[in-house]
C-alpha cells in the first residue's frame, strides 16, 4: 500500500493550510506562529503537501466526469430511478448543462482550491525559507507548476478565467481571455522551469518535476491553435523532445500494459511523468473528496465476488458503442481493460450468474409466472436503450439494464481496500502521450526531429500494445483512435475530440453541434463570490 503521509512536525501547518478557506475572493483569518512553520530542507519539502492534496482531492471525480461523461467515451445513465442526481449525468452526455449544473459548480470550486492553496503555501514558504537555503527555489518552482497544472485544466474546462496569484489580495478579479491564461501559464512554466528538478523515481514521485513542466507545455502546444487561435505544431516537438532526449522514460512493453493502472502500481511504472498518487488510508482535505473509486462506478454489482470486492459496486457508468468501435484490433492488449459479453470468474471457466425472478431479469416481461425463480449468466451488451424513460435517462429496474454497456476496468478493482476507495495511482502526463503528441504535431505541419516521423513514433507505441503488423501509412484519424486505445478514463478524451473536430458530433442520444459546448459555463456560485466575472458566450 501506497502511503500519502504528513509528519507529525507538520501537522499543525497542515491543518493549518487544510482547514482554512481557499475561495480565491474570500479573506482568511487565522493567528500563526513560527513554531508550526517548516525548519529545515525535508520539512520544507513535506509541507508542500497541502497542495498536492488538494490536486488529489476532485481530480478522479468531478473533473473525470466533467473530461469523460461529456464525450463519447462513457455513458452513466439512470436505471431504476438510481443515478438520476438532479440530472447532472444526463446534461453531460447531452450537452445541455446550465451555469447551475451540479459538476460544473464543483469543478470549478475544486480547482480553485488548488489555486487559493497553493497561493497560500508559497506565500507562507516564500517568507519562511531563508533565501540562502539552495532549495527554496526549487521548492517554489514545484508549487507553482502545481497552480499552473490547476490552471490549464480551469483554461481547458471553462475557456476564460480570472488569474490570481497573491495570497491575501481579496479584490475580485475578473476573468480574462483564454489565450492570455495560456500565456501566464506558459510564462509560469518557462520561469519555473530552470530550478525544477530532474530528479525521478521513489523519493520524487507524485510532485511536479522538469519533465511535468516539459508534458505541459507540449499539451499546451499541441492545442494551441484551438486556446489561442495560433498553431504552435514545432514548439510542441521541441518540448516532446526534452522529455524523450531525457532517456528517463520508456514506454511499458506489452505485457506490463495493464499492470501499470493496477493497484500496486506506482514509480516503478516506467511511462509515469506525473501521477497522482491515491491512498484509501489518506485523509482527504476538508472540501474535497479525496477518493479514487472508479471500481464503484465500472465494476458490475453482479461481479463483486469475481474481483473480491468487500463492498457492492453501484455499476452504473459504461461506454458507448461509438467508442469501442476504436478496439478493432484482437491482438491488441489494451482489449484486455474491458469487460463484454458473457462474464465468467477469473478462471474463465465458471459462468457468473445471478438468479432473480423473469420479471426482475426484464420488467416487461408480461407472462404471468413473472415471479418464477429465474437464474442466467451475465452477459454484457453493448446497446444503451432508454427503456423505461426518455426523460429521466433511464434504462429501467432490472437485470437487462444492469447489464447494458461494456464496462472498463483499467484502474483494475482494488481488493485490498476496505472501502470504495482504490490504491491505484492516476496518471496525468505518460510516456505514450509525449510519443502520441510529436506525432501527431509532425503530421500537423510541425517540424520532424531526432530522424522520426509520424509513422515511426506511431508504430513505435504500437508495437508494445499489439501482435498485429506495424502501419504502412498513418492519419490523423489513426491517431485520434490510438488515442481512444492509449488514454480511454485518462481524463484525455474530449481535450483529444475537440482538437480532432468530433466534439459536436452525434453519439448515443447527444445530437447538440453547438460550438459553444467546448467550454462550461461559470457557475453560478462563482458569481456569488467574485461580481467581476463575466459568463462565457453561449450561457
Amino acid at each position: 500500500m501506497k502511503k500519502i503521509a504528513v509528519p507529525g512536525v507538520l501537522l499543525a501547518l497542515l491543518v493549518y493550510l487544510t482547514t482554512a478557506c481557499h475561495d480565491l475572493n474570500v479573506p482568511v483569518n487565522t493567528e500563526l506562529t513560527p513554531d508550526i512553520f517548516p525548519q529545515n530542507s525535508t520539512q520544507f519539502i513535506q509541507a508542500s503537501g497541502p497542495p498536492y492534496a488538494a490536486l488529489r482531492g476532485n481530480f478522479s471525480l468531478d473533473y473525470w466526469f466533467m473530461q469523460t461523461l461529456s464525450t463519447d467515451e462513457a455513458i452513466l445513465p439512470a436505471r431504476g430511478g438510481n443515478w438520476y442526481d438532479n440530472q447532472n449525468y444526463r446534461m453531460l452526455h447531452y450537452h445541455d448543462w446550465t451555469k447551475d449544473h451540479g459538476w460544473t459548480n464543483s469543478a470549478w470550486s475544486w480547482l480553485s482550491t488548488v489555486i487559493g492553496t497553493t497561493n497560500q503555501a508559497l506565500s507562507i514558504l516564500d517568507k519562511t525559507i531563508p533565501a540562502s537555503a539552495a532549495v527554496k527555489p526549487t521548492n517554489l518552482a514545484e508549487l507553482k507548476m502545481v497552480r499552473a497544472l490547476a490552471y490549464f485544466m480551469m483554461m481547458d474546462l471553462y475557456g476564460n478565467v480570472p488569474i490570481d496569484t497573491t495570497y491575501g489580495d481579496f479584490s475580485p478579479h475578473p476573468n480574462v481571455p483564454r489565450a492570455q491564461v495560456f500565456s501566464f501559464i506558459e510564462k509560469e512554466v518557462k520561469n519555473a522551469m530552470p530550478y525544477l528538478s530532474r530528479a525521478t523515481g521513489q523519493s520524487v514521485y507524485g510532485r511536479a518535476n522538469k519533465f511535468t513542466g516539459f508534458s505541459l507545455l507540449a499539451k499546451m502546444y499541441l492545442n494551441a491553435e484551438y486556446y489561442t487561435g495560433t498553431q504552435r505544431y514545432s514548439d510542441c516537438i521541441v518540448a516532446c523532445d526534452s522529455v524523450i532526449n531525457s532517456g528517463l522514460y520508456a514506454l511499458e512493453p506489452r505485457a506490463s500494459y495493464l499492470q501499470m493502472f493496477y493497484p500496486n502500481n506506482g514509480p516503478q511504472m516506467k511511462e509515469f511523468i506525473f501521477a497522482i498518487p491515491y491512498d484509501p488510508a489518506a485523509s482527504a482535505m476538508s472540501g474535497t473528496n479525496g477518493m479514487m473509486y472508479h471500481a464503484r462506478y465500472d465494476v458490475p454489482r453482479s461481479e463483486a465476488k469475481k474481483f473480491s470486492l468487500p463492498f457492492t459496486p453501484s455499476a452504473p457508468e459504461s461506454t458507448l458503442p461509438e467508442f469501442y468501435a476504436n478496439f478493432n484490433d484482437p491482438n491488441d492488449i489494451r482489449n484486455g481493460q474491458w469487460l463484454t459479453g458473457p462474464q465468467y470468474m477469473n478462471d474463465g471457466v465458471t459462468p457468473i450468474t445471478v438468479t432473480t425472478t423473469k420479471k426482475g431479469y426484464d420488467q416487461f416481461y408480461s407472462g404471468s409466472d413473472g415471479s418464477a425463480a429465474y437464474t442466467y449468466q451475465v452477459n454484457l451488451t453493448p446497446d444503451i436503450v432508454l427503456r423505461q424513460d426518455v426523460a429521466t435517462f433511464d434504462l429501467g429496474n432490472d437485470e437487462v439494464a444492469w447489464n447494458m454497456g461494456y464496462r472498463n476496468i483499467k484502474f483494475y478493482p482494488d481488493a485490498s481496500s476496505t472501502s470504495r476507495n482504490q490504491n491505484n495511482d492516476v496518471p496525468v502526463f505518460r510516456y505514450s502521450d509525449i510519443i502520441l503528441m510529436k506525432a501527431e504535431a509532425i503530421l500537423r505541419g510541425g517540424t520532424p526531429t531526432l530522424g522520426q516521423t509520424a509513422l515511426s513514433l506511431v508504430n513505435q507505441l504500437r508495437a508494445n500494445r499489439t501482435t498485429s503488423p506495424a502501419l504502412s501509412s498513418v492519419t490523423l484519424n489513426d491517431i485520434y483512435a490510438e488515442r481512444c486505445r492509449e488514454f480511454v478514463s485518462e481524463t484525455w478524451h474530449r481535450n483529444d475530440m475537440i482538437r480532432f473536430g468530433k466534439y459536436e458530433g452525434k453519439w448515443g442520444f447527444k445530437t447538440d453541434a453547438n460550438a459553444s459546448r467546448r467550454i462550461f459555463p461559470i457557475p453560478t456560485t462563482a458569481f456569488t463570490v467574485n461580481p467581476a466575472l463575466t459568463q462565457n458566450p453561449g450561457y
